[in-house]
């Protein structure tokens, strides 16, 4: 069984930036620059047929590249903080490359996925942290902007767990053009 999700990686030159904005949590864990992405659909748990199926499946999305940006930072969970996250500057490229995924997920027979695409870039998953520290926290970043950058290619990821953070593995890449 493979854990797969598509994603975008973020440029190199982000990351500093984004490593910038990970302090000043309690209860935070931290995730490693070579963690930084943006997802466009998690697959989930799946075999090595449907692995293979999928790929072949993601290999043919037609999509030009385009331009993106990070502004802002926010949270998830309402009442319980779970994960903070760096904004992605919403784009009809990236929801078109996202919903392509999507689609193809179906196709394969996978889940729909029930919660609405927000793209993002995750900083830290939250353990125990006040919703008012989340808030602050969102407060004293929210004016973070990067540059803009191109998105050129998604990744077929797999994600491994263990002691310490998930490790993520580009499995097969798919050029935008």
């Amino acid at each position: 069984m493979y854990r797969l999700f598509a994603a975008l990686p973020i440029p190199q030159e982000l990351h500093d930036g984004l490593t910038d904005l990970q302090d000043g949590l309690d209860g935070a864990s931290w995730r490693p620059e070579e963690n930084f992405h943006i997802t466009l659909r998690f697959f989930g748990e799946v075999t090595h047929t449907t692995a293979r199926d999928l790929d072949d499946l993601l290999a043919t999305i037609r999509c030009r590249p385009f331009e993106l940006s990070l502004e802002g930072v926010g949270w998830f969970g309402r009442r319980e903080p779970s994960a903070v996250w760096a904004r992605v500057r919403e784009s009809d490229e990236l929801r078109a490359l996202s919903a392509q995924c999507e689609r193809i997920a179906r196709r394969m027979g996978l889940e729909p996925d029930r919660r609405p695409f927000t793209p993002h870039v995750t900083l830290a998953y939250l353990h125990g942290t006040p919703l008012e520290d989340a808030r602050r926290w969102v407060e004293a970043h929210h004016a973070y902007r990067s540059g803009v950058f191109w998105a050129e290619g998604f990744h077929l990821y797999s994600s491994h767990t263990g002691k310490g953070p998930s490790r993520y593995v580009a499995e097969a890449d798919y050029v935008l053009e």
